[in-house]
């Protein structure tokens, strides 16, 4: 059975092009013009990836994606969202809301579904792990229940700053290059500025208060390294 990639997009022929760049790849689209009613299938029939258009009216594509992020059977969709704004502010947004990856209206309907690929290749390897439970110090992380709790009080993370802090915490003490921390949480075809990982990296050290500093290490020229110490 072909993968379901839902696409929501108010704009007729942007969603009709899609659909048929979809099909012809192999896959199985379902389209939708408002938010309302693709958030209402998602909960019978759920899909592969979801593509969301973020000006639309009524439900915008980040409040859509936020929902499905609080939702425990819709969160670990892969989203892609679709914007006319080439701004890094709305970027960073979506990315926050929780979507995997973004692309720029206008594009290439071929990079579209090779960023698709991307996201389902990321989707499988998931599925591949087991749920753990990471440990350093005062902070905790359960990746079955996708929770941060420092000195046992639960963190509040965005969908991307999660994805961070475990990448980092399942490589305490490595150095980690900006490029493949990008590639990694953003995917492997992330176009985007590497200042938007400076951003998350600032908010989790906020985030984690007189800790931050203290757990998350910058390596000028190179990237980011978590210093790990022992379950209190």
């Amino acid at each position: 059975m072909s993968d379901s990639i839902m696409i929501v997009e108010d704009d007729d022929g942007i969603r009709e092009l899609l659909e048929v760049a979809l099909k012809s790849s192999g896959y199985e689209p379902l389209g939708f013009s408002n938010a309302v009613d693709a958030l209402a299938k998602m909960r019978q029939e759920i899909p592969s990836v979801a593509i969301f258009d973020i000006m639309m009216e009524g439900m915008d594509g980040i409040t859509a994606v936020k929902l499905m992020r609080q939702n425990p059977q819709l969160r670990d969709i892969p989203v892609i969202i679709l914007t006319a704004k080439d701004s890094e502010p709305e970027k960073i947004a979506g990315l926050d809301a929780g979507a995997d990856d973004y692309i720029t209206k206008p594009f290439s309907v071929l990079e579209l579904c090779a960023r698709v690929r991307a996201q389902l290749r990321r989707a499988h390897e998931k599925g591949e792990g087991s749920p753990t439970v990471l440990e350093s110090g005062e902070l905790r992380l359960n990746t079955a229940t996708r929770e941060v709790a420092l000195r046992g009080v639960r963190m509040e993370l965005t969908f991307k700053e999660y994805e961070l802090m475990k990448i980092l915490m399942e490589n305490q003490d490595k150095v980690l290059a900006r490029a493949e921390l990008l590639s990694r949480i953003w995917g492997e075809d992330y176009y985007g500025e590497t200042r938007t990982l400076d951003i998350h990296i600032g908010t989790l050290r906020q985030k984690l208060g007189d800790t931050g500093s203290r757990y998350i290490k910058t390596v000028r020229g190179v990237g980011y390294r978590f210093v790990g110490e022992q379950p209190e």
